[in-house]
């Protein structure tokens, strides 16, 4: 993931870039339950034909839903037609390998799987119906694809892979006394896996120990967070983290630390900070990968994208229950301020 200060396509405030549901023409059809639901997109001037599209999302959180939301609006301003089939895992792995084996046997154009572990069970299940995936860290590692540049088979797709030098660089600009970092993270996610390989390497080159604690469950947050005696915590685009981030949260204000998001939509939930990519975007150009392949192009041979544009989130509401005074240069160049 590339780009300059100006997370966050896995930009900014996930919540706000885009549009809500239900615009862009759409009309939604509950299907009955919080996990899937049934939305038939029909937008004005369309051709006639509607694609059945199937999405599977690991878990419910800002991020995650403005993804699901970009995706749809592409089509709809492009003009197709589409039912959508969405599922969500809440944050089960389980659930998402049984989502994933209910698409495989119904009648379906596309796949949209968005997030590592739905990614890998869509993968898994579905091998004669295109897949995109989106909020994907480092599709190659996990085994989603052949190569960036070629993926081979049924699947592309965009990642959202952080710009840890960068998030690392942030924290200290927030704490320049830090010298530990606390990272709790999901034991079922392998892109956390991934993001704690490269926070490990790039601590190490700013001086900063990164200790760490698992989680099975959101559940579990309270706990590995107050274990962890350290200067600052640092959120991955984890997503069991991310969906409860607020717990830990809580442990940071009471020790008057900062926490540096990997998203725009946890420091609007009172992170400290973050530099990140905006994910309603990312769903768009997800969705005009999807539109491409609906037209005929092979997945196969469609290198996995990534998002061009990062930004600077800062919340002072937030620094300041942390007892936290942010560097005036760095308000100066937050391109989102949120929590005011």
């Amino acid at each position: 993931a590339a780009a300059t200060l100006a997370l966050a396509a896995c930009g900014g405030n996930e919540t706000t870039t885009g549009p809500t549901a239900g615009s862009g023409g759409e009309t939604t059809e509950p299907a009955g339950g919080s996990t899937e639901g049934s939305e038939t997109t029909e937008p004005a001037g369309g051709s006639g034909e509607s694609y059945h599209i199937g999405i599977t999302q690991i878990v419910a959180h800002e991020a995650l839903d403005a993804t699901a939301q970009g995706f749809k609006d592409a089509l709809a301003d492009a003009g197709i037609a589409a039912t959508y089939d969405e599922k969500n895992a809440q944050g089960d792995v389980t659930t998402a390998a049984s989502i994933a084996g209910t698409f495989a046997d119904g009648d379906f154009d596309l796949i949209f799987a968005i997030a590592t572990p739905t990614a890998q069970a869509a993968v898994q299940a579905i091998t004669d119906v295109p897949i995109v995936f989106g909020a994907v860290t480092d599709p190659v590692e996990v085994g989603l694809v052949g190569s960036w540049e070629e993926p081979g088979a049924n699947v592309t797709g965009t990642s959202d892979k952080s710009p840890v030098k960068e998030q690392l660089e942030l924290l200290l600009q927030i704490a320049p006394d830090a010298e530990t970092v606390g990272v709790v993270y999901s034991s079922t996610e392998e892109n956390s896996l991934v993001q704690l390989a490269w926070a490990e390497e790039e601590g190490a080159k700013l001086g900063l120990t990164i200790e760490t604690a698992t989680i099975s469950t959101s559940a579990d947050l309270l706990q590995a967070a107050e274990s962890l005696d350290v200067d600052a915590f640092y959120v991955f685009t984890d997503n069991t983290v991310v969906s409860a981030v607020e717990t830990l949260i809580g442990v940071a204000e009471e020790r008057q630390i900062p926490v540096i998001a990997s998203d725009g939509g946890s420091v609007e939930r009172g992170a400290t900070a973050s530099y990140a990519f905006n994910y309603y975007d990312m769903g768009v150009q997800s969705g005009e990968m999807a539109i491409r392949i609906l037209e005929g192009a092979d997945p196969a041979t469609m290198p996995v994208e990534t998002s061009q544009t990062l930004i600077l989130t800062v919340n002072p509401d937030a620094a300041e229950r942390a007892g936290i005074e942010l560097p005036q240069e760095l308000l100066d160049r937050a391109d989102e301020t949120v929590g005011e």
